[in-house]
């Protein structure tokens, strides 16, 4: 196996923990203008992610990264090409970076209603774009040989067709559901057993949904090999539909994981030789060989990523481990902040 390959391969790897992480996280964001009721529930929700949430968008950073030394041209070609939904999805980020951390500065209701749109916002936007963006991956995006450079040709209008707008609405409903999942596990009282009676309605929209899309997938721009992903997918879905009736969370959040892992698989499978297809002309497509960095680069970047990779993973299990008890309303101090000064 060479080096280009090994870098694809890990690349989806990265995305795989970024979807898996970040899911539940963009899940607790929309979900807390659905399932929340008042301020402090609010709170609990963000205090599920407070600790790990940045944690999780490091995955995103190290896959961009990734692609950028490894794959230079997917990586000018992809940005180019999808610079409207990457710049919203971006845009989004900072946003929820923001919102997140100066939510709770100033103990005023009208400060803090406005910092919880941001929120709220911010994770439909790129839980939708997402999906749309892998979608075209699949698919493949108009992209032909200009001046020797081989670029993206379209508009935004083009990534928007009916295939792509249904990978936009799985990643949707995956999200919601792994949210759902996560709080009713993270949380207690009431409002767990909220989010667990919507895990058990969206898990079935999201099975559904994803099943629509994977034979989709699968019947027009995939392999004879990649059926196996649809199947562990297939049953990854069906899983977590059956364990948030029975209610048992745990056992579902990791059977949404696989699904998460068994559509990665799916996506970079019916990608591969290529890393950006092209809808125009296969010759025009962006291939792992013909996208790749020098040998020397790929060499570089393996052995950065042999030393560095174990002591992250170990950091975020670690996290993960300190912050793994569960959070209820009782556990939510009354405000403290700042307040305005009336005149």
């Amino acid at each position: 196996m060479d080096l280009a390959l090994i870098w694809f391969v890990l690349i989806a790897v990265l995305w795989t923990g970024y979807l898996v992480l970040e899911g539940f996280d963009f899940g607790v964001g929309m979900l807390m203008g659905l399932l929340a009721k008042d301020n402090k529930e609010r709170r609990v929700a963000l205090n599920t992610i407070g600790p790990v949430w940045d944690g999780n968008e490091v995955w995103l950073l190290t896959a961009g990264g990734a692609t950028f030394a490894a794959f230079p041209e997917w990586y000018a070609t992809l940005f180019s090409g999808f610079y409207l939904p990457l710049l919203l999805i971006l845009l989004a980020l900072i946003v929820r970076a923001v919102a997140i951390e100066y939510r709770g500065k100033i103990n005023d209701p009208k400060w803090r209603q406005r910092w919880d749109w941001a929120i709220i916002g911010s994770a439909w936007i790129p839980s939708i774009l997402w999906g749309v963006a892998f979608a075209n991956l699949v698919r493949g995006v108009p992209i032909e040989e200009v001046d020797g450079r081989l670029e993206y040709v379209g508009n935004f209008f083009d990534l928007l067709s009916p295939f792509a707008l249904l990978g936009g609405l799985v990643t949707l409903a995956l999200f919601l559901s792994h949210g759902a999942i996560f709080l009713a596990l993270k949380t207690s009282g009431d409002f767990s057993k909220r989010a667990g009676d919507f895990a058990k309605k969206i898990s079935v929209v999201a099975l559904a949904l994803a099943a629509v899309w994977a034979i989709w997938t699968q019947l027009a721009y995939s392999v004879a090999w990649t059926w196996a992903a649809v199947l562990v997918a297939a049953l990854g879905l069906a899983a977590v539909a059956w364990f948030t009736r029975t209610e048992s969370f745990g056992k579902a959040f990791v059977a949404n994981a696989v699904v998460i892992v068994g559509a990665v698989v799916l996506i970079f499978g019916s990608m591969y030789p290529d890393v950006m297809p092209s809808s125009i002309d296969p010759q025009f497509s962006l291939t792992v060989d013909n996208a790749s960095s020098t040998d020397y680069t790929l060499t570089v970047m393996t052995w950065v990523a042999v030393i560095m990779t174990p002591i992250v993973l170990a950091y975020q299990a670690w996290s993960y481990w300190v912050f793994r008890r569960r959070i209820s309303t009782d556990n939510i101090p009354e405000h403290n902040e700042l307040t305005f000064f009336k005149k």
